[in-house]
């Protein structure tokens, strides 16, 4: 692990463009100092003597003279976000001041910090651990609120406990291990191979487990990739418009107007739904609807969820057929449109293919409560906890991978009788493995990759 900062840093940590209030961040052994060299308060306070927690009102200057009002606000340490001396400077947001600010900052002695490099720090300084560090950078991208409440909970530790829960488990087999291993003739009470064996498989088990939320919390994160699908005319655009809430494709009484893919996202029980509208499928001659139907048909295949389309007012067709053939057994909601007009539909043919049908009038605007619920149940959002510990990324995910590998491996030396050495290096490969996952162990390397995708300025 790389040594401790000692350089001061400073970047905008408000987001790029104009804003009623933009706020610049300082952090390191010498923020106030630096800080005070760019800033006066009007009230006459003293940067370097202020207690932490407090605020002055001012101005902020450089060689120039003033250039805008500001607010300062103190941390002092070890009681800040990244443990070190920390302020705050919040003036008017527009992207020339803030940046004339920085500049004046780094004139006075302060480095540009890098991306995540508060974080980083906060990491350094025994602040975060690296699952709360990760789930900082999950929070700020969250897209829904079951986003963000996950990414809220590893923030405030339930994956870095139940990874703490697990790893002293298997610390305790350990020293048991090493104990009976190292000092066979003192008073160290035995190692029962069955009570071991069982407490391995437990372990074994929650890691298995463990393992199994990362699918959901790929979702939450990145949401579910929708196709909405069905041969012309039978309202995919006005369903999508429906859900999207206002006109995203353009829809006509004339088949083929949707010849590419159309893309939104919406939020539907706090998730995500990344839409396409794709091109109405059915055979052709034209070779730039082809080409659309070909894209939707590749849809198909690639979507997490599937809302297929259909004309109540009008009997299947072969092209109807073939895109209920097509779903096969993906998650997938049939929606009889129309349902305003005189139905023609065959309907006992898609409840024999589907288990969710919803009836709309996407036109009109009915059906999109129906719908929204009867997606939650497809994709089993309905008991989803987004409090629960959630592995966030594939660097977590390779972590308990690796950790569950050398706990198999210890059950599989213990059920062949090898030597408890054997057993006692595989619980401590799968430590190490778990340690590495929360920092503990973490390499340089490892750290410098999760800082990496953070933004500037967090």
């Amino acid at each position: 692990m790389e040594e401790k900062e000692t350089t001061t840093i400073a970047a905008i940590a408000t987001p790029p463009g104009v804003g009623g209030i933009g706020t610049v961040r300082v952090s390191g052994p010498r923020a106030r100092q630096i800080t005070s060299c760019v800033f006066r308060s009007a009230m006459g306070d003293d940067l370097c003597g202020m207690e932490g927690y407090t605020a002055t009102f001012g101005h902020v200057f450089d060689g120039d003279g003033d250039f805008d009002e500001a607010v300062v606000l103190i941390f002092k340490a070890p009681r800040s976000y990244t443990g070190e001396d920390v302020a705050e400077i919040s003036c008017h947001g527009g992207p020339y001041l803030l940046q004339r600010l920085v500049s004046a900052l780094i004139r006075q002695g302060a480095k540009p910090a890098g991306p995540g490099e508060f974080t980083k720090r906060a990491f350094l300084n025994g602040k975060l651990d690296l699952t709360r560090a990760e789930a900082v950078a999950d929070l700020i991208a969250a897209q829904g609120r079951q986003a963000a409440q996950s990414a809220l909970a590893a923030k405030e530790g339930t994956l870095f406990r139940k990874i703490q829960q697990i790893t002293g488990d298997l610390v305790e087999n350990a020293a048991h291990l090493a104990a009976w291993i190292d000092y066979p003739e003192e008073d160290v009470e035995e190692v029962e191979g069955e009570r071991l064996l069982a407490r391995l498989q437990q372990t074994e088990e929650e890691l298995r487990s463990l393992i199994a939320t990362f699918d959901t919390g790929r979702l939450l994160r990145e949401g579910i990739d929708t196709a909405i699908v069905g041969r012309p005319n039978v309202g995919k655009s006005t369903v999508m418009n429906m859900m999207a809430g206002f006109d995203k494709s353009i829809v006509t009484a004339i088949p083929g107007t949707t010849r590419d893919v159309v893309e939104d996202t919406i939020i539907v029980d706090g998730i995500p739904l990344r839409l396409a509208d794709t091109a109405g499928i059915r055979a052709t001659d034209d070779p730039v609807e082809r080409i659309g139907v070909q894209r939707a048909k590749e849809r198909i295949n690639q979507a997490s969820l599937i809302l297929a389309v259909f004309d109540s007012s009008s009997p299947l067709t072969e092209d109807d057929r073939e895109i209920i053939a097509a779903c096969g057994d993906k998650p997938a909601i049939a929606i009889i449109n129309k349902q305003d007009l005189d139905q023609k539909i065959d309907e006992k043919y898609i409840q024999n293919r589907f288990q969710h049908i919803v009836y709309t009038s996407a036109k009109a605007g009915e059906g999109r409560e129906a719908l929204s619920q009867a997606i939650s149940q497809v994709m089993t959002l309905e008991h989803l906890d987004p409090q629960a510990p959630m592995i966030a990324n594939e660097r977590q995910k390779d972590c308990v991978y690796r950790a569950l590998a050398a706990v198999q491996s210890a059950v599989e030396a213990l059920t062949m009788a090898f030597t408890l050495d054997a057993v006692d290096v595989c619980v401590e490969d799968a430590i190490s493995c778990l340690m590495e996952l929360t920092g503990e162990r973490a390499s340089e390397a490892v750290v410098e990759q999760v800082f990496a995708r953070f933004c500037v300025g967090k």
